[in-house]
């Protein structure tokens, strides 16, 4: 089922009137808003009902209705408020033919569905998201706009086959994988900028479709969530018009990719070591065994340390060195972070609140995950409704508008007539709030709203989550006391690993990841209520060269476990966690504190670099090192919990690389490296050759150890994107326990080079 009216609205003991809408809403606790749209047999509205004739159910568990409105009844305090809609073309998706036909209905549609009180605005995905006309009610400019087809620099069209012939390998699954993760993306950043427009919003998607790949389906796990939490029905509109039935709904054919040896004119290597590192960067399609640390990931998923599969990847021409270019900023502090806290104990949410855990640094792990989780309901797939549909371009589609309390327009070539069917969706809909129980941060829960009256059918949003506060301790003593510690001289009484790797968000905007590992001994746990509690506080703060603050953050991390073996278990190992913050180009001394009360804290300094970036040079983040990388389609909800909470998990190629704050690694482990080359010029036609070059070192004698000679990242290049995931195996493999530098060098054919490196050791 779909929603609409996504928010979870924190409302004090006080009574406070919404400004949003003319409806006040009083309440002492949380309220949950659910929309609900109600249709007879025939699919005409039913309009007559009164809040005695729902219930609501949250993860099965009827609710109490606390509050109940209908939209079009003339004595709501709804009625008179205006009407928002939006025109998304997917130019990703459809051809130019489907474009003219759905470019001409929807010109048709804006004369007679603008008014006072009827407000439309256009927008368009063409690899990104363009808002061409903001809302208005005038026609004439919105048809001047709505007029013309658009290129997309970026296809969700796979193609039927996995080779071209001659042994030439199709790259469109990989290109159609990346413009489906891209179209979810556009509409979840749309989704964000309607919160702040009142009322209910419909958003009407003109699209042909696209397969759901593993990726695109944790996307869209946060689109629906975005939606809802904005208030934003989306309804689909399938520009292929008439469509016969697949006889097999089968997924994309799988790629069949070339391996990326150096092709830069570059010398030849040779040599074990140029085949481990080409293998690894081919591999993710059928990764070679990885076994994390301690197993789940947040909300409730199992797992005691993913497997993968076997090792790929094959060794192509032979590579060579590069020189030229400028040494960029030496990295030797990175690490990495996706958001949220993920625990050495592979510990799920717990149910006071904490964001999932997972295990760090290998190993396995022995704790019974239903035991860490009782709440296996915090799954934020909760909320994704089952695939329908009739082929796989359909399926996202009809998940979209259950998800969000839409409905699809499939299989008509009268799109005009689809576009007016759902304008009349607009003011149809009953509003119900409830109370819900406290629930931990980050949980997401299952809605179904019923209707006591036979021959109804009701579409509601299918879900909401009780996302995480940005700023935990914003305004509290503790913030306070952490603040006192952090400008103080005095030294923490407890060490932790730190890593702190940067990837460029935006011209001269970089995301810091935070990445360390939090010794067991600073939480201290007590009964509380009946469960083993603890909790630790963490506040981030980048300094400037003056003292001033250019950025922080501030954290709570909680557990709840119901028995002392429980405990027992969690002590045995650090707490991996992990944190995101974004802040300007600059030097900066980063300080994070951590404490669990009492007179013990943990207080962690490193210098921060970020260098320059004005998005038109050629540039290269930071390296994060990984003790732990997992197959997207095997980490549950964990990557859906993650971009939930606004996180930015580091992908590559189907895999999620976990990133590590401690940089020692043992002989047994296969270490990764993640980074992000940014090519403006991948753009161009035709685009530049992208390589990279890893050497090793000893860090003491300074002996090279191993050098890769040039590779090539053609894999790794996604077609309408200047920015270049990179994920690589760190190929510890036969050496001696001590302690390494890595260099690694990202050039490209247009004599761009920058150096970055990392210092790690072998244990």
């Amino acid at each position: 089922m779909g929603a609409m009216l996504a928010c979870v609205c924190a409302a004090p003991a006080r009574q406070v009137e919404q400004t949003s809408t003319p409806m006040v809403i009083r309440s002492e606790t949380k309220l949950v808003l659910v929309d609900a749209v109600v249709t007879d047999k025939k699919g005409n509205y039913v309009t007559d009902l009164t809040q005695k004739d729902f219930e609501v159910l949250e993860d099965t568990r009827k609710q109490s209705i606390k509050t109940f409105a209908f939209e079009a009844d003339p004595k709501s305090p709804l009625n008179n408020q205006k009407h928002y809609l939006v025109l998304f073309f997917d130019n990703a998706s459809a051809g130019f033919g489907d474009q003219i036909q759905a470019r001409e209905a929807a010109a048709k549609f804006i004369d007679g569905n603008t008014g006072p009180d009827k407000f439309i605005a256009i927008a368009n995905f063409t690899g990104t998201l363009h808002i061409a006309q903001n809302f208005t009610n005038d026609p004439e400019r919105l048809k001047a706009v709505v007029s013309g087809v658009k290129t997309s620099t970026v296809t969700t069209d796979a193609g039927n086959s996995a080779s071209l012939g001659g042994g030439i390998p199709n790259m469109n699954s990989a290109a159609a994988s990346f413009g489906a993760r891209s179209v979810l993306m556009a509409l979840r950043s749309m989704a964000k900028g309607l919160e702040g427009v009142p009322g209910r919003k419909t958003l009407i998607m003109l699209t042909a479709g696209f397969p759901l790949t593993s990726e695109a389906r944790a996307e869209l796990t946060v689109t629906i969530d975005e939606c809802n939490r904005a208030n934003v029905a989306v309804y689909p509109l399938d520009l292929r018009g008439l469509v016969v039935n697949s006889p097999s709904m089968r997924p994309n054919s799988p790629i069949i990719r070339e391996n990326p040896m150096a092709r830069l004119g570059a010398p030849a290597l040779g040599g074990a070591s140029l085949f481990r590192l080409a293998a690894f960067s081919n591999s993710f399609a059928a990764p070679d065994q990885v076994r994390g640390g301690g197993g789940s990931t947040g909300g409730g998923s199992t797992g005691g340390g993913s497997t993968g599969g076997s090792t790929g990847g094959t060794s192509g021409g032979s590579g060579g060195s590069r020189t030229g270019g400028s040494t960029g900023t030496t990295g030797g502090t990175t690490g990495g972070a996706t958001g949220g806290s993920r625990g050495g104990t592979g510990t799920g949410t717990g149910s006071s609140g904490a964001t999932g855990t997972r295990g760090g640094g290998g190993g396995v792990n022995n704790i019974n995950p239903a035991l860490t989780n009782p709440n296996l309901l915090n799954n934020p797939r909760n909320i994704l409704p089952p695939m329908g549909g009739t082929d796989i371009n359909d399926s996202v589609l009809y998940m979209l508008a259950e998800g969000t309390g839409g409905f699809v327009i499939h299989n008509t070539n009268d799109l005009l007539s689809g576009m007016e069917k759902i304008a009349r969706d607009q003011n149809q809909y009953y509003i119900l709030g409830y109370s819900p129980e406290d629930s931990p941060e980050g949980s997401c829960h299952a809605l179904k709203v019923k209707v006591g009256r036979s021959g109804t059918s009701v579409r509601s949003r299918s879900g909401y989550c009780n996302v995480r506060v940005v700023d935990a301790l914003a305004g509290k003593p503790a913030e306070t006391e952490l603040e006192a510690i952090a400008a103080g001289t005095a030294a923490g009484t407890m060490q932790a690993p730190l890593q702190l790797p940067f990837f460029y968000s935006a011209p001269n905007v970089a995301r810091v990841n935070v990445a360390m590992e939090i010794p067991a001994k600073a939480f201290h746990f007590a009964k509380v209520k009946g469960k083993e509690h603890a909790e630790v506080n963490v506040l981030g703060v980048a300094y400037k060269a003056d003292g001033s603050v250019g950025a922080k953050f501030s954290d709570t991390v909680k557990f709840d476990f119901e028995a002392k073996n429980q405990v027992d278990e969690f002590e045995k190992k650090p707490l991996h966690y992990e944190n995101q913050f974004e802040i300007a180009s600059g030097a900066y001394n980063f300080k994070v504190i951590f404490s669990g009360g009492g007179q013990d804290f943990g207080k962690l300094e490193k210098p921060l670099v970020i260098d320059p970036f004005d998005g038109k040079q050629f540039a290269v983040s930071g390296l994060a090192l990984s003790h732990e990388r997992l197959p997207v389609e095997n980490t549950d909800s964990g990557l859906d919990a993650v971009l939930i909470e606004d996180k930015v998990p580091l992908l590559v190629k189907g895999m999620q690389f976990i990133p590590a704050g401690l940089d020692v690694f043992k002989l047994t482990e296969s270490p990764g490296l993640y980074l992000e080359i940014y090519e403006p010029h991948l753009l161009d036609e035709p685009p530049p050759q992208v390589a990279v070059q890893l050497k090793i070192s000893d860090r003491k004698s300074g002996k090279l150890i191993i050098d890769s000679g040039g590779v090539a990242m053609d894999a790794y290049i996604r077609k309408g994107n200047p920015v270049v995931p990179v994920g690589l195996k760190i190929p510890i493999t036969g050496m001696v326990p001590g302690a390494y530098k890595l260099e690694l060098t990202a050039l490209d054919s247009l004599g761009n080079s920058i150096t970055r490196s990392v210092d790690f050791d072998v244990d």
